[in-house]
C-alpha cells in the first residue's frame, strides 16, 4: 500500500514538473519571438503585455492539455499518442492567441507575427525535451547482460515492439544480437540498437556467429509454412523457439517478453484458423433459451463459453460428467458450485429423463455435442455406439421436437463420410436421424461435419506429448496416414455459424485445407522436445482410414453463403427404420471381414521401429 502511495505521488510529481516545463516553454516562445521580430532591438519591445501573453498561453496550454489527458496518465511518455496529443494541444493554443493578437495586438504593442514565430518553437522544445527524457528513461534501462543471447526474425512493428522490450527491462530473460528479415529494404536496418544481421535463412549461420541461445519468431499472422522452415532452423540450430503473441497484443502496444511463448505444434500443422464470421450471425442464439448436450467436452466446454458471450437468456449445459460441468461452469459464469440450473446432470441415454429435462427448461436452441468419439474402444464395443451417438441422438432430437426447437445443430465428425468404422457408422446414423427430423418438423435441424480437433481430450497431440514427456516410444499407425485438423475455437465457431446460415436436413463442413501426415506430426514435436524418441508403427487399427475424406462419394456440394463452408444433404432415416440386432449383426460382419482381410496382409506390415 506503501508503494502504491509512493508510485502516486511520483506520477503527480512528474506531471507537475512537465506543466511547469510546458508553461515555460510557451513563454519563452513568445518572447523570443517578439525579440526576434524586433531584431533584437529591446528598446522596442512592449514588456508588460508580452509577458503577460506568455503567461495567458502558458494557461491555456494547461487547460487544453489536460482536456487531452496530456496531464493525466494517458500516454507512455514519448510516445506517438503523446506526440499526437501535443500537437493538438499547441495548434489549438497557437489558433486562439493568433486571434487575440489579431484583435488586440496593434494596441498593444504585440506584433501580428509573434504567434506564427512562437508556435514552431514551441513545438519544437516540447517534442525535444519529451525525446531527451525518454532516451534518458531507456539509457537508465539497459538490458541484462546475463541474459540469453537471442535472434529476432522479423524487423516489422512486432520485433520492433519485442527488441524494445528486451533492450529497456533490466529484468528480461532476454538479449537481443540481431535481427533477421527477408525485405531487402531492411539490410541495415537498425532497431534499438540491433543490426539486421541478413534474411530468414542465415537462422543456423547467425546462431552460430552470435552464440545465440533463443530463437524468437515476431512475424504477425506468418504462415505455417513459413514458421515450419524458421522452427525446423531453429532446432536444427539448437536454438529454443519463441513467438510473438496475439496481433491484437501488439497492436495496443502492450506486448513484452513475458508475453512470448513457446511455438506449439497447432502453430506448425499446416493451416491458419479460419475467420468464418459467426459475429455476424451468431444473433438467434442472444435472448433465447439455449441447451448444449455434452457441455463437458473439450467441444461441448468452448461452445458454452461462445455462446455465454452472445447473451443467450438462458444457457442450459448438460452432460452426465459431473466434474465435466464444473469445468464449464468455471469457464461460463465464473463458478463451479454445482448448485445452480445452468448445470444439468443427465445421460443422453435415458430417454424418459431427458424428455422431462426439455419439457421443464423449454430450449429453443439446441447444440448436440455428446457422443462417444474413440473409433477403436468403439469397434470393440459397437453397442455402446447404438446406445450414445444413435440411440442418445434420437432420444434428443425426439426432446426437441416434443417441445418446439426451432434451431437443432448436430455436430458429427468427418468419420461419417463413406463410413468404415463403427464410429462413422453411428455418426453417418445421427446425420440422417438429424435429417428426418427436418423433414418431419420443416425446422432447421442440420449437421456440422469437421475432422480432428486439436488438442480435444484423448485426441492425438495430447496422447502424442504424454509419450514423449514419459519418454517414448511414440506409436504411429502408419506412415502415410493423413488427417484434417482444425482448431477447438474454430471448431466452434462453425457449429454455431451451422445454426444462423445453415438449412433443414443439411450436413455444413469447413474447408480445412490440406491433411497433414502424422508421421510429420510426430517427427516435429519430437525434434521440438529436444529429446531422442523412438517411433514404432502399430498398422492401422480395425476401422481407420488411410487418408480421411470430408465428403462422402455421392454427396453433392454448394457453397451459398460462405466461400469455405461447403453444404450438402443428408438422406433422412426415420426412427422405426434402427433395429438393434440389424446393427449387432452389420457392425459384428464389417469387423469380421476387416479381420479376415487383415489377416491376409503380408508380415512386412507389422511393427517396425
Amino acid at each position: 500500500m506503501q508503494l502504491k502511495a509512493a508510485q502516486l505521488r511520483d506520477a503527480r510529481l512528474r506531471s507537475l514538473m512537465q506543466i511547469f516545463i510546458d508553461c515555460a516553454i510557451w513563454f519563452l516562445s513568445l518572447n523570443a519571438s517578439v525579440v526576434l521580430r524586433y531584431e533584437f532591438h529591446l528598446e522596442s519591445v512592449s514588456w508588460l503585455p508580452t509577458l503577460l501573453l506568455g503567461v495567458g498561453a502558458g494557461i491555456l496550454h494547461v487547460g487544453v492539455g489536460f482536456y487531452l489527458g496530456l496531464y493525466s496518465g494517458h500516454f507512455a511518455y514519448g510516445s506517438f499518442g503523446e506526440v499526437r496529443a501535443v500537437s493538438i494541444s499547441v495548434f489549438v493554443e497557437a489558433a486562439v492567441l493568433t486571434f487575440i493578437v489579431l484583435i488586440f495586438g496593434t494596441s498593444l504593442g504585440i506584433p501580428r507575427s509573434s504567434v506564427l514565430i512562437a508556435f514552431p518553437l514551441a513545438l519544437v522544445m516540447m517534442f525535444g525535451v519529451r525525446y531527451l527524457r525518454r532516451i534518458s528513461s531507456e539509457l537508465s534501462r539497459r538490458p541484462n547482460t546475463e541474459a540469453a543471447p537471442t535472434i529476432v526474425v522479423g524487423a516489422g512493428n512486432a520485433g520492433g515492439l519485442i527488441v524494445r522490450s528486451m533492450m529497456t527491462d533490466p529484468d528480461s530473460p532476454l538479449r537481443p544480437v540481431g535481427l533477421l528479415d527477408d525485405d531487402p529494404s531492411k539490410r541495415r536496418l537498425k532497431l534499438h540498437d540491433v543490426q539486421v544481421l541478413g534474411n530468414t535463412d542465415r537462422i543456423i549461420e547467425t546462431a552460430r556467429e552470435t552464440s545465440a541461445e533463443v530463437l524468437v519468431i515476431a512475424i504477425a499472422n506468418a504462415e505455417a509454412a513459413l514458421l515450419r522452415r524458421l522452427t525446423d532452423d531453429g532446432v536444427e540450430a539448437g536454438l529454443q523457439v519463441l513467438i510473438t503473441p496475439s496481433v491484437q497484443q501488439m497492436v495496443s502496444g502492450t506486448v513484452s517478453v513475458s508475453d512470448l511463448r513457446n511455438i506449439k505444434i497447432e502453430d506448425l500443422l499446416g493451416r491458419q484458423p479460419l475467420d468464418t464470421g459467426v459475429e455476424d450471425i451468431a444473433d438467434y442464439v442472444t435472448g433465447k433459451r439455449v441447451l448444449v448436450t455434452g457441455a463437458g467436452g473439450s467441444i461441448g466446454s468452448e461452445l458454452c463459453q461462445q455462446i455465454y458471450k452472445f447473451g443467450p437468456k438462458e444457457l442450459i449445459m448438460l452432460d452426465r460428467d459431473e466434474t465435466g460441468l464444473q469445468h464449464v461452469q468455471l469457464k461460463t459464469v465464473g463458478n463451479g458450485l454445482l448448485d445452480s440450473r445452468e448445470v444439468v446432470l443427465a445421460n443422453i441415454r435415458e430417454e424418459a429423463n431427458l424428455l422431462d429435462i426439455f419439457k421443464d427448461r423449454k430450449p429453443e436452441v439446441v447444440f448436440h455435442a455428446a457422443a462417444l468419439k474413440h473409433l477403436p474402444m468403439l469397434e470393440q464395443y459397437p453397442l455402446e455406439a447404438w446406445k450414445t451417438n444413435v440411440l442418445g441422438t434420437l432420444n434428443v432430437v425426439n426432446a426437441a421436437r416434443a417441445v418446439g426447437v426451432m434451431t437443432f445443430v448436430n455436430i458429427s465428425t468427418d468419420k461419417a463420410a463413406s463410413p468404415t468404422s463403427v464410429l462413422g457408422h453411428s455418426k453417418r446414423v445421427a446425420e440422417k436421424i438429424t435429417s428426418w427430423a427436418a423433414e418431419d418438423t420443416g425446422l432447421k435441424y442440420l449437421s456440422v461435419r469437421f475432422g480432428n480437433v486439436i488438442g480435444s481430450r484423448g485426441s492425438m497431440l495430447p496422447t502424442f506429448q504424454t509419450l514423449i514427456e514419459a519418454g517414448g516410444p511414440l506409436t504411429v499407425t502408419h506412415p502415410e496416414a493423413t488427417r484434417f485438423f482444425m482448431t477447438i475455437p474454430e471448431a466452434c465457431q462453425l457449429v454455431i455459424q451451422a445454426g444462423g446460415i445453415g438449412r433443414a436436413s443439411e450436413v455444413l463442413i469447413l474447408d480445412m485445407g490440406q491433411p497433414v501426415r502424422i508421421l510429420d506430426i510426430a517427427k516435429r514435436m519430437i525434434a521440438m522436445s529436444g529429446k531422442k524418441i523412438e517411433i514404432v508403427f502399430t498398422g492401422l487399427r480395425e476401422g481407420e482410414k488411410l487418408h480421411e475424406v470430408l465428403v462422402g462419394e455421392h454427396e453433392d456440394l454448394e457453397r451459398p453463403f460462405h466461400p469455405q463452408i461447403s453444404h450438402t444433404h443428408a438422406n433422412p432415416l426415420s426412427p422405426d427404420r434402427l433395429d438393434e440386432n440389424v446393427w449387432m449383426e452389420r457392425m459384428g460382419m464389417q469387423n469380421r471381414i476387416k479381420s479376415d482381410s487383415k489377416n491376409l496382409q503380408s508380415d512386412t506390415e507389422t511393427v517396425k521401429p
